[in-house]
């Protein structure tokens, strides 16, 4: 996350629906990624809170939640998903620097796959009906955004950080 970002999410207010959609998708998951970066090993797998939560272990819950989304739902390719009570935990083998790449790797795969699809399209949802891609979008600003906090307040009680850039 840089200044930049910042800016263009600030740049993006005259846009179009879908620029705004993507652009605060992309700073919030740019938010998660600085929580995370400079953290050690130990650091980033710290309990501050009694439930599972940890900076490490919302990187890998946000990767599987943006694969969900994008992949299984939107693009409509079956796959088994983790049991959502234990997508935030982090295997001994797992790293930091890891996890942001899988984290990286899984919001690139979501924006090719949104590229795609209109707003408007809808796809099956098992529970809702259906979705449109406008919805997934809404709905994943709101997941990573409420999963941004919960970063910065981890992050603030590591080491006092805080903020969107710190």
């Amino acid at each position: 996350m840089t200044d930049a970002d910042v800016l263009a999410v600030m740049g993006s207010v005259a846009g179009g629906e879908r620029e705004v959609l993507e652009t605060f998708l992309d700073f919030l998951r740019g938010v998660v990624r600085r929580k995370a970066g400079g953290l050690t090993e130990e650091q980033a797998r710290r309990h501050h809170v009694p439930s599972p939560i940890t900076v490490a272990g919302l990187l890998k819950h946000l990767a599987m939640v943006e694969h969900n989304w994008f992949v299984r739902i939107l693009g409509q390719r079956p796959s088994v998903l983790p049991d959502p009570e234990v997508s935030f935990a982090v295997g001994e083998e797992e790293t930091v620097a890891g996890l942001i790449a899988a984290y990286e790797a899984a919001c690139a795969r979501s924006r090719e796959s949104a590229a795609g699809y209109a707003l408007d399209h809808v796809v099956p949802h098992e529970e809702l009906g259906q979705v449109s891609l406008r919805w997934i979008l809404t709905h994943m600003i709101e997941e990573t955004a409420r999963h941004a906090g919960h970063a910065d307040l981890l992050r603030e009680l590591t080491d006092g950080a805080t903020g969107t850039l710190g």
